[in-house]
């Protein structure tokens, strides 16, 4: 034992000490003693279902793979800001399920710039689009043609028609399209995991969860019985707030930790944004969210406010299904 002022310094083989020693040998001892201190009462550790294992690699490279979309798709409306202003506002079509492209994207690859379509007369453009129509499985509309149309005949560009303008469209249009069928091939595979699981059916009725969040949410989460109780799971996904005290401060308000899975807080907090945007009236998320925002809370506080309740409920329903499975249930994770 070392006496420095006020300080009392321990050095033993476990590693108690205020110093903040960072070396995989001090981990180690650490890891070792509270082991070795906590072994009665802890449980016996489990290995995840394979299921649920795959199901979260999906998810997280699902997760990268949306990250380099938004990118790709930036630079594609970057580049046709100065060829083709606005082109991707043409259409509101969402992504075709087979192959998730998106049909302004494969409009842009065909008429990449703003002359393509402007210098064609009326009924030229409408043959030249109802046929690529047709080749790339899209529905035409002749309302829609004539509103293309007049729409490029308004419009000006900054680059001209040339063949190393229409080499960086296409190059993009393909890089975004080939993103875009990656993540089409990874929802299909994440959605036929997930309906393996017994909790599928459940999930699958909560409302603001389709196919997509539903299988994030289980894939995030995993087995609701690995938690003892709602506090556990609250705190896995980081949306726990405990009280701060010291000396005689003690404050009741704070943020959340953020110490847990943030992926599972985007799920969530994209869950609550489909539910707020539909605002269900008997829905009792939307009910406590709208609570919450009438009493003048800012919108990061009732959204993760709300984000906390639908955690809490699918906490509930989902134990209550699996629990009605007589399968063994997993020892509580602490």
């Amino acid at each position: 034992m070392v006496i420095i002022g006020i300080y009392t310094v321990f050095y033993s083989d476990s590693g108690n000490s205020i110093r903040k020693v960072k070396t995989d040998k001090k981990d180690a001892l650490k890891l070792a003693s509270y082991a070795l201190d906590k072994w009665v009462d802890l449980p016996e550790y489990i290995p995840e279902e394979d299921i649920r294992k795959t199901l979260k690699i999906l998810n997280r490279q699902y997760i990268q793979f949306s990250k380099i979309q938004t990118m790709q798709k930036n630079n594609l409306i970057s580049l046709l800001d100065s060829v083709f202003p606005n082109a991707n506002s043409l259409f509101s079509s969402p992504q075709r399920k087979s192959d998730g492209h998106e049909k302004w994207v494969d409009f842009v690859s065909k008429f990449y710039h703003v002359d393509c379509v402007s210098k064609l007369s009326l009924s030229a453009f409408k043959i030249k689009y109802q046929s690529w129509c047709r080749k790339n499985n899209y529905y035409y509309k002749e309302s829609q043609a004539e509103q293309i149309h007049t729409y490029a005949r308004e419009q000006v560009s900054t680059l001209p028609m040339t063949d190393s303008v229409k080499l960086l469209i296409e190059q993009s249009v393909n890089q975004l399209n080939s993103i875009l069928g990656t993540l089409a091939a990874i929802r299909s595979e994440m959605n036929k995991l997930s309906s393996q699981l017994p909790e599928y059916r459940t999930v699958m009725d909560f409302y603001g969860v389709g196919t997509v969040l539903g299988s994030q949410l289980m894939a995030e989460i995993g087995d609701t019985r690995r938690f003892h109780n709602r506090k556990a799971i609250t705190a896995f996904a980081g949306l726990d707030a405990p009280p701060y005290q010291s000396g005689c401060l003690d404050v009741k308000s704070r943020s959340i930790s953020k110490r847990g899975s943030p992926s599972l807080r985007k799920t969530l907090f994209q869950v609550v944004d489909v539910i707020i945007k539909n605002q269900p009236e008997n829905n009792s998320v939307y009910q406590f969210l709208d609570k919450k925002r009438s009493e003048g809370k800012p919108y990061k506080v009732y959204m993760m406010a709300a984000a906390n309740k639908f955690l809490r409920i699918y906490y509930a329903r989902v134990n209550e299904a699996l629990n009605a499975i007589h399968s063994p249930a997993k020892p509580a994770m602490r």
